[in-house]
């Protein structure tokens, strides 16, 4: 198979070398209570677990959460779970930043309202209709529901933290764009 890549200004057409091996591991978001999203993304996305470090020194933890499939084979040692973990691709890493649940008024930005910033994180599902029905049936919030607006067949779901997360169904996606 062929690598390929679309063409675009600013994109260089040489891959340096040095970056083979490279892996995107994890993107991060900051998480007020981590007993609730952790039951969120566990409940309701099915993910699970890998790997929890504290960092008392400077009092924050970390969660490296995946959607693991039956076949995945992860080690029990505590040593080669870390490794491994690092070693996987498209995990979400929640920070909690200790004490952050106990403070009432307390709110990470979502990155959708000025200034903007972040944007959203994404999960592909083999049926929209079926996930948007599962969304709703868990009392998720939508912030657009796929029928809604200018792109259809993409709903967007808010997490305990107003997070954006879109959802969308791979097959829906071909048409999308110029």
């Amino acid at each position: 198979m062929t690598l390929f890549t679309e063409e675009h200004p600013g994109v260089e057409t040489h891959v340096p070398p040095e970056t083979a091996g490279f892996t995107l591991n994890h993107s991060m978001l900051r998480v007020k209570d981590p007993r609730r999203s952790l039951a969120f993304y566990s409940r309701v996305f099915g993910m699970r677990v890998l790997r929890k470090l504290d960092f008392e020194e400077m009092q924050f933890t970390l969660y490296f959460l995946a959607r693991l499939e039956e076949e995945d084979e992860v080690p029990e040692q505590t040593c080669d779970r870390t490794i491994w973990t690092f070693n996987q691709r498209g995990l979400l890493e929640l920070t909690h930043n200790w004490g952050t649940e106990d403070q009432a008024d307390f709110a990470y930005h979502d990155g959708n309202s000025e200034p903007q910033g972040f944007g959203h994180i994404c999960f592909s599902v083999p049926d929209l209709g079926s996930a948007v029905q599962w969304l709703d049936e868990n009392g998720v919030e939508f912030v657009k529901r796929p029928e809604q607006g200018k792109m259809k067949n993409v709903a967007f779901v808010k997490d305990p933290d107003g997070y954006w997360i879109e959802i969308l169904e791979p097959a829906l996606m071909g048409n999308v764009g110029a």
